[in-house]
């Protein structure tokens, strides 16, 4: 900041920054010089009379007239800088803060052997750990958890923000985790069930990813879906892969690899959400991208004002042009002013 005897706080894009709270005081300014115009009207008027009475010798220098408007000039501006630091100059910057709230969100991977399939690219595995991957990135402040499945459930990554870790395990998702074959919907919604009933989070949603149906497992999926629900846990549930049979031969066996909807429908139904169906990568983004949508964390705007006022600088000018119109008066000044 300017020191305060820094002609710059005189400058115009300065006054036109400020905010004043008593700008009525500056109403008063263009007063000041008809006061001291009346007042050397009458000074004149005055000098007149002597005049005429005495007859005094004329032709005083130039120079002592001129020093004799130091004296009320100084007095003018010390009362026009005390009106300025009246009106109390401000410069008001706002700060916006945004709070949020997040959610807790628990993504349930299927990683059985039909996630190989190739109807999306490269594979349906491989594309919802894209997208999942791009999900993730777009949260603001969610806790997020990773559980994987296939003939039973590994809770890979419980619910944390570090969101670079879930982009590890992420990477090194692989059928490979879970050897045990079939399709577990239940058993891992009812993991994910179990990671969040207890989390103080207001709005908690599970996102179930899978290709087929509920093959293997203790619990079954409606069960856990009410359950689901039950703990306030909403879940959305999205079918990867086309809506046709197609056959992979691998070399130890054919495996079936039908999309079926009904479980997962009957899922999203009774867990109080949302089911989608993603037959290609674009189609998966954009589920992704609705249930994003959907899920918006709570946020409030928290509005700061930082207060600067500068109506000292004023006063400190003011005092110094005030101190001068004394000098003139009472020293030394004032007798050459006198002659």
């Amino acid at each position: 900041m300017e020191k305060w005897f820094s002609l710059n706080w005189f400058g115009y894009e300065v006054f036109r920054s400020y905010e004043w709270v008593y700008p009525y005081f500056l109403y008063l300014l263009p007063f000041i010089p008809i006061l001291f115009w009346l007042r050397n009207a009458l000074h004149r008027k005055h000098k007149q009379r002597l005049v005429i009475t005495y007859n005094p010798v004329r032709g005083a220098r130039d120079w002592q007239t001129l020093l004799r408007f130091v004296q009320p000039v100084c007095v003018g501006i010390g009362i026009a800088l005390i009106l300025i630091a009246l009106a109390r100059p401000q410069v008001i910057s706002e700060r916006t803060d945004q709070y949020s709230e997040g959610i807790d969100i628990m993504l349930l991977l299927d990683i059985s052997d039909s996630m190989m399939e190739k109807d999306l690219s490269p594979n349906r595995l491989e594309a919802a750990k894209l997208v999942a991957r791009q999900f993730i990135r777009g949260r603001l402040q969610d806790r997020i958890g990773l559980i994987v499945f296939a003939g039973e459930a590994v809770s890979l990554c419980p619910l944390t923000t570090d969101y670079e870790l879930l982009y590890g395990f992420l990477d090194e998702i692989s059928p490979a985790m879970v050897p045990t074959a079939g399709t577990a919907i239940g058993s891992a919604l009812a993991v994910a069930v179990n990671r969040m009933r207890e989390t103080p989070g207001e709005s908690k949603v599970a996102i179930l990813i899978s290709d087929g149906d509920n093959t293997s497992g203790n619990l079954g999926p409606a069960t856990s879906a009410q359950l689901a629900n039950a703990f306030g846990v909403k879940v959305y549930t999205i079918s990867v892969g086309k809506q046709k049979k197609s056959m992979r031969t691998d070399s130890a066996a054919v495996s079936n690899a039908l999309v079926d909807e009904t479980e997962l429908k009957n899922i999203a139904g009774l867990g109080n959400g949302k089911y989608f169906r993603a037959s290609d990568n674009s189609a998966l983004e954009g589920v992704f991208k609705q249930i994003d949508q959907l899920e918006k964390v709570k946020s409030r705007d928290v509005v700061s004002r930082d207060v600067t006022d500068f109506y000292r600088i004023y006063l400190y000018w003011a005092v110094l042009f005030l101190l001068i119109a004394i000098g003139t008066k009472s020293t030394f000044m004032a007798n050459i002013l006198e002659d």
